[in-house]
C-alpha cells in the first residue's frame, strides 16, 4: 500500500522521485530524535529530509531546520548545537488540531450552550 501512495501522492511519504533520488544522489547526513532522516548530494547543494510519519515541516527541529537552509554549514550530527537553559524543548505545530492553544474565553473552550457570555443571534 505504501509503494502505491507513494505513487500516487505526494502527502503520505516521499515520492517515488524522491526515492529514487535520494538512492541514487542523497548522502546520509544523520537522523534527528523524531527519526526524520536527513540527506544532502554529493556537492552539497540540495539538502532535504525523509520524514518519519506524516510530512509536516514543523517537525523539524530548528538546529536541522538552519543546516537544511544552508545557515549552518555543519549538521547538527556533526557539530551539535549548544542550549541555553531557558531554551524549550522544539514543539511541533498544533494549529488546526484538537490540541491547538485556545484562550479563554475562545469558542473552542466550551461548547456554545455551555456559555453564559455568549448569545446567538435570532432573526425576528
Amino acid at each position: 500500500m505504501r509503494f502505491i501512495l507513494s505513487l500516487l501522492t505526494w502527502y503520505h511519504r516521499e515520492t517515488i522521485g524522491t526515492r529514487l533520488f535520494t538512492w541514487r544522489k542523497g548522502v546520509r547526513v544523520g537522523e534527528d530524535e523524531q527519526g526524520n532522516v536527513f540527506y544532502r548530494d554529493r556537492d552539497d547543494k540540495r539538502r532535504w529530509v525523509i520524514f518519519n510519519g506524516e510530512p509536516e515541516a514543523s517537525r523539524v527541529s530548528p538546529a536541522w531546520h538552519g543546516w537544511l537552509h544552508h545557515t549552518f554549514d555543519n549538521s547538527p550530527a556533526d557539530a551539535p548545537l549548544t542550549h541555553k537553559a531557558w531554551e524549550k524543548p522544539h514543539q511541533v505545530n498544533l494549529t488546526g488540531t484538537d490540541l491547538a492553544y485556545a484562550p479563554a474565553g475562545s469558542l473552542r473552550q466550551a461548547k456554545p450552550a455551555d456559555r453564559r457570555d455568549y448569545e446567538a443571534w435570532q432573526p425576528e
